[in-house]
């Protein structure tokens, strides 16, 4: 008889930047963790989320025990008010990582029905075959957890997003000791976390950037204003302290980042002394060099509070000369141009803007090469898996498992969809499953494939062309000269010789003898070629081409 083998599948989080997400399958039990969505890249016209494609968890929906969350980050719970009314399985996470996500379903009204559970980190639930352990580990948002999943072939450690910071601004550092005794007990396979697996040395300390914003705080002469992810929790917290140290009043501007901010202080994970948070309409009466503006819009976001503020769109603010802007954060892949395109627009009306490249303003939560080596270390898996990051991340991560001695054949570099199975003895990619993206495009889900987006890119690079052609209703024959109407393909004045070739072009193509009618699909397919080939010898592009026939 076989041996029963454990299935890891990555659905989203492997080769790319964001929507994570990670199936363990034994048997008739699906255990899935995290459910991430991802920022559109810029060829991706019209898309705003990018999220996992599941439907390989929808023809197993009855093996699903549960989904569990190990943080609050968009790439780890975006997904979820898309997902779950369509798999509608309990959820477990830690607490304020069940706030965020209460949040994030109330926005896009899937809060309904949402079965959500509260794990501490210490505890173990049981999905099924599967014993999940919650260990707390260190990232840029408190009650960030890593998962010890004991399963019938061996101990499984998934690190969540990590790095080891041992002064945290807010939350716990990185349980070491539980991984240490774990090694010693014997983990099966390791899947670690490998945004920053190109950077040497260790991430350093949250702290440094309380010293930056207290510096700021001290010195600027006007308003300071500082965009950060509304998940940030430790960053606002950071923001809160350096405020109340130089008597600076807060107001926090944009929808989601005050939903946030209201939740995480109900919860006891934000800490704000009395009178220090302030409504936009008491901005009035504080002088300019006591406020302090936390917004939205730290990922160029085009409808963010920041973005808006740089555009001078926004109702409360407008930049002053004297405003200093702090941007703390990363730009994602694929956001670099947006938000060098907002630096530029602050700079431009004079505000003072630090960002990344010029002070030290921000930390990553990803831990560095050292700590990756530390935990492989400590933790001493018999395979190994790296996780979240583009295919090089995730080839590093491999290769400095190599330099602490772990064997090139027990080390899995995979992609999204690749199938790894296991037993206790062995383990090998067996296979591939569909996976890919799934576009939300305003109000809908999936419905934008492909073809739509390459019909897109078509459009944006080279225009379109429409033809209107007019025919007899009982011949067939074309009446008239075709007209030919362009939008985006050339200056229609300036060609207008081209385009009334172009119509000789298809009168050419229409003028068939004898009283038999042609087929609409045969015409319609010969006017595009035609036409397709005469612009392209005249332009060297490839407009869309439309035709249409009028019958009379």
């Amino acid at each position: 008889m076989p041996t029963r083998k454990l299935k890891i599948i990555p659905l989203g989080g492997l080769g790319e930047i964001g929507k994570n997400m990670m199936v363990m399958e034994y048997e008739n039990d699906i255990l899935i963790i995290d459910a991430g969505l991802m920022f559109p890249e810029e060829e991706m016209l019209g898309i705003d989320l990018v999220i996992p494609d599941i439907s390989y968890l929808l023809e197993r929906r009855e093996k699903i025990r549960g989904i569990v969350i190990t943080h609050g980050h968009e790439d780890h719970i975006g997904a979820l008010p898309y997902l779950l009314p369509q798999l509608n399985v309990p959820v477990y996470s830690t607490k304020l990582t069940n706030g965020l996500i209460s949040v994030k379903l109330k926005e896009r009204k899937a809060l309904v029905g949402a079965e959500l559970n509260i794990v501490s980190p210490g505890d173990t639930i049981t999905l099924g075959k599967f014993k999940v352990e919650f260990f707390p580990v260190c990232h840029s948002i408190p009650d960030a957890a890593g998962l010890i999943i004991h399963t019938p072939v061996g101990i499984v450690v998934h690190s969540g997003d990590f790095k080891l910071d041992y002064t945290p601004v807010v939350g716990k550092s990185t349980d070491l000791s539980r991984l240490a005794q774990l090694g010693a007990q014997g983990v099966l396979l390791l899947l670690s976390d490998s945004t920053y697996a190109e950077l040497p040395g260790y991430t350093p300390s949250e702290r440094v950037i309380g010293e930056a914003l207290d510096n700021t705080m001290a010195n600027a002469p006007g308003r300071v204003i500082v965009p950060t992810f509304s998940s940030l929790v430790s960053r606002i917290q950071q923001v809160i302290d350096s405020a109340a140290k130089y008597q600076r009043r807060i107001f926090i501007v944009g929808r989601s980042m005050s939903d946030t901010a209201r939740m995480a202080q109900r919860l006891g994970y934000l800490k704000a002394p009395d009178g220090i948070l302030c409504r936009l309409d008491e901005l009035k009466n504080v002088p300019r060099n006591k406020v302090v503006f936390i917004t939205t819009g730290s990922q160029g976001e085009p409808t963010s509070a920041l973005v808006r503020i740089a555009n001078r769109d926004h109702r409360h603010v407008r930049i002053n000369r004297k405003d200093t802007v702090i941007i703390s954060a990363t730009p994602v892949p694929g956001n670099e141009s947006l938000v060098a395109r907002t630096i530029d627009s602050l700079f431009k009306q004079g505000a003072e803007v630090l960002y990344r490249e010029v002070a030290q303003v921000h930390v990553h939560g990803h831990g560095s090469q050292e700590e990756l080596k530390l935990l492989l270390n400590l933790v001493k898996p018999k395979f190994f898996m790296p996780i979240h990051g583009e295919y090089r991340h995730l080839n590093l991560h491999a290769k400095l498992a190599q330099s602490i001695g772990m064997t090139k054949e027990n080390i899995f570099v995979q992609e999204d969809g690749d199938i790894l199975e296991l037993n206790s003895q062995a383990a090998k990619i067996t296979g591939k499953i569909t996976s890919g993206n799934v576009y939300v495009d305003g109000m809908s889900v999936g419905d934008i494939g492909s073809v739509v987006l390459r019909n897109r890119r078509m459009l944006a690079r080279d225009g379109i062309v429409v033809v209107i052609i007019t025919v007899n209703r009982q011949t067939g024959k074309l009446i008239g000269r075709p007209d030919i109407v362009s939008r985006g393909f050339v200056d229609t004045r300036e060609s207008k010789d081209m385009l009334d070739n172009s119509c000789d072009v298809v009168a050419q193509v229409l003028d068939h003898s004898g009283n038999r009618t042609v087929e609409w699909s045969f015409t319609n397919t010969k006017v595009r070629d035609s036409l397709n080939k005469y612009y392209y010898e005249q332009t060297k592009r490839r407009p869309m081409i439309l035709p249409f026939m009028v019958k009379v």
